[in-house]
């Protein structure tokens, strides 16, 4: 199944704030982490439409894996790079121990955006509008 994938963090290379997952059937994760100390850009722009509560990034795995163990086959998709990162990333549980989930495969796609999000800067917004981009191609 195909996961369209985009994430916000705090400002470049920065923590993860949000994550969103949106399968070709509307299906979607999305979930908030605490932000204790956003930079201005990002308190401005991304913190003010995230529209729901923060969970522990404990509870956020726990509820990533069962999304992710929804499906027989997973092909991630992003248009930047550092969301595969915060993607995979999120996926470590612990030294040498990650997360029990179906076959992966990754895809960083560059093609054109012909979909302007709903919401800007938010992950479930921008994660819908890449799918329908990329449907389109």
């Amino acid at each position: 199944m195909n996961l369209f994938l985009d994430c916000e963090f705090n400002g470049f290379g920065g923590e993860l704030i949000s994550m969103a997952l949106v399968d070709e059937e509307g299906h979607y994760f999305y979930e908030v982490l605490d932000c204790p100390q956003p930079v201005a850009w990002v308190a401005e722009n991304v913190i003010p439409i995230l529209a729901q509560a923060s969970i522990s990034y404990t509870e956020f795995q726990n509820r990533l894996s069962l999304f992710l163990n929804e499906y027989d086959e997973i092909h991630v998709i992003a248009d930047w790079v550092d969301d595969l990162s915060l993607f995979t990333h999120s996926l470590v549980l612990g030294a040498g121990r990650a997360m029990r989930i179906p076959p992966l495969t990754l895809e960083l796609w560059t093609g054109n955006t012909q979909f302007i999000p709903e919401i800007p800067h938010n992950s479930l917004s921008d994660a819908g509008a890449l799918a329908d981009s990329y449907m389109l191609q």
